[in-house]
């Protein structure tokens, strides 16, 4: 069967081409030019150089797939509104219009989040609107949803989409190489005493959902969250990652309040008077770390089975090794 993965230069593409390719697939993946291919030279895929803005590419790609897994995006607590639009948006559109023409598909799995739900107070259920609260990611993964869901409306499109929670795991940025970088300078902090819920999901927990969906029909036109469901907190999972690196646990504490205001006047030079670099702190960080994050997955257990098989303990000895294996610590 051949499929094709967006985002295969990333994080959750990547490891998504592997376990693939793995199974027996013809992985196609879409790459630019630049892009650093190098956990992927083991892997048998086909790669196509182009990038979500030319259409032309992506139906050439899409030509003989059965699967399409979208998962490029613009993953980050702070971008320009123009980037995150592009990739977010713009490339969800292209995917989608170009999907359209590809004769033989039979699943379009597009990679959202539950960020959509607005970092409500209480973890929801997929059946709750979404929310968009201004953020820049946030706002353009509603909107990546809309066009998915229109296209599926509208033009019989075989959408399934899956809103991960957080993802972790090795070749994981944003929890992982970040993290050790604040444990190791010491700028990494609790917000609430990091007592609230992670949603914390291994990289292939994620990558197996997206697979299993993909086969069943009972997720055709359906939205999924994908946590553990093991209600591990951001303190566990800090501490988890501190231990195994060798560094001590985070000094700085502050409430939710005192940390959105503290983002707020650090997001206002870069934001407001265009001062280049980023924020140390940013509102999209506070919400992550200060909302209960664990949304329940009871909808994809009983569609197509979803078992998460790695707990959080386990998860955090993976990443861990694989930090361990990078140059700076070999």
């Amino acid at each position: 069967m051949a499929v094709f993965v967006t985002g295969a230069s990333g994080f959750l593409g990547g490891r998504l081409a592997e376990l693939l390719a793995d199974r027996g697939h013809e992985v196609v993946v879409l790459a630019r030019a630049s892009a650093d291919l190098r956990h992927l030279a083991h892997v048998p895929v086909r790669v196509v150089a182009g990038s979500l803005g030319d259409l032309e590419t992506l139906k050439r790609a899409m030509s003989g797939v059965t699967q399409i897994f979208h998962c490029a995006a613009a993953s980050t607590d702070w971008a320009s509104k123009e980037m995150f639009f592009d990739a977010n948006v713009r490339g969800t559109e292209n995917m989608l219009a170009a999907a359209t023409v590809a004769s033989e598909l039979q699943r379009f799995v597009h990679v959202s989040t539950t960020d959509v739900y607005g970092y409500p107070l209480v973890p929801c259920g997929e059946d709750a609107l979404v929310q968009d609260v201004g953020l820049g990611y946030n706002h353009t993964k509603v909107l990546g949803e809309q066009a998915a869901w229109r296209a599926h409306r509208e033009q019989g499109l075989p959408v399934t989409i899956i809103r991960p929670a957080t993802i972790y795991g090795p070749r994981g940025k944003a929890f992982v190489t970040d993290f050790e970088e604040l444990l190791r300078i010491r700028l990494m902090a609790y917000i609430d005493g990091g007592q609230r819920t992670g949603g914390f999901t291994y990289v292939d927990t994620v990558a197996e959902a997206m697979m299993a969906a993909a086969q069943s029909e009972r997720t055709l036109g359906r939205a999924y969250n994908i946590s553990d469901g093991t209600g591990g907190t951001w303190r566990e999972y800090v501490e988890g990652l501190a231990a195994g690196l060798g560094y001590r646990t985070p000094w700085l504490k502050l409430s939710f309040q005192s940390a959105m205001l503290l983002a707020r006047a650090m997001e206002f030079p870069h934001g407001t008077l265009g001062l280049p670099g980023r924020p140390q702190l940013t509102r999209h960080a506070v919400y992550l770390l200060g909302r209960d994050q664990e949304f329940p997955n009871a909808k994809a257990r009983q569609d197509f089975g979803f078992a998460p098989e790695i707990d959080l303990a386990e998860g955090i000895r993976r990443s861990v090794e694989w930090l361990h294996s990078l140059p700076k610590w070999v």
